[in-house]
């Protein structure tokens, strides 16, 4: 029970599936074949955000893609160890 005590413990109050099936179509559909594991309270985020700065469901799709592409990027060599198939290019699309 010593986990529970930390800061960092966090309880869910909501069911992350049914989370899940409130986000709008598309983001679902770009979620479906993401790489990382998102929450849907921050895909949400940065969906609404990316839609407001360019005003179209694909440029937001490509933007999360690139978000993610990112993500990967900066972590993949820290996960996986920079020996892992892959890692090399992930780092040169940065």
């Amino acid at each position: 029970m010593t986990n529970l005590r930390s800061p960092r413990a966090r309880f869910r109050t909501i069911d992350p599936m049914s989370a899940y099936d409130r986000l709008p179509p598309d983001l679902r559909t770009w979620l479906a074949g993401a790489a990382l594991p998102w929450s849907a309270a921050s895909v949400l985020r940065l969906w609404h955000r990316a839609l407001r700065e360019t005003g179209c469901a694909e440029a937001a799709r490509e933007r999360l893609a690139r978000a993610e592409q990112k993500t990967l990027a900066r972590e993949a060599a820290r996960v996986w160890g920079s020996a892992y198939p892959g890692v090399q290019a992930l780092a040169k699309r940065r």
